[in-house]
C-alpha cells in the first residue's frame, strides 16, 4: 500500500519543479514514528562472526546464529558492539549482516 501512495507523488510532480517542492509533499505523507519504540536489530546471515574489535582480522570470539537474540550497545563505522542474549558473548559484528526495520507513519 505504502508504494502506491508514493508512486502517484512521484509521477505528478512536472519534471521543471524546484526539488524543495517534492521534498515538502514527501515528508508531509510519510514521516518516522516518534511514538514507537525502535524495532530490535536482525541477522540476515544464517550466521555472523562476533568478533573482538571492529575488524575482519580481529579474533573471533564467537558466532552470532540468525535465531539469535542479541543487544547493541553501540556503533562504530559499519561495526556494532553487542551482546548474544543466548550465549553471553559480547563483541563487536559487522553492519552488513545485521540490520534493522524502520517504521514509517502516514500523516
Amino acid at each position: 500500500m505504502l508504494g502506491t501512495l508514493a508512486l502517484p507523488m512521484l509521477s505528478t510532480t512536472p519534471a521543471s519543479a524546484a526539488p524543495a517542492a517534492a521534498a515538502s509533499t514527501a515528508t508531509s505523507i510519510v514521516t518516522p514514528c516518534p511514538d514507537l519504540p525502535p524495532l530490535p536489530y536482525k541477522v540476515h546471515a544464517s550466521a555472523v562472526t562476533i568478533r573482538s574489535k571492529a575488524t575482519t582480522k580481529s579474533t573471533a570470539l564467537g558466532v552470532l546464529y540468525k535465531s539469535h537474540k542479541f543487544t547493541v550497545h553501540k556503533k562504530s563505522g559499519n561495526w556494532l558492539y553487542i551482546t548474544d542474549k543466548t550465549t553471553s558473548v559480547k563483541g563487536w559484528v559487522s553492519g552488513t549482516y545485521v540490520y534493522r526495520d524502520t517504521r514509517m507513519c502516514l500523516d
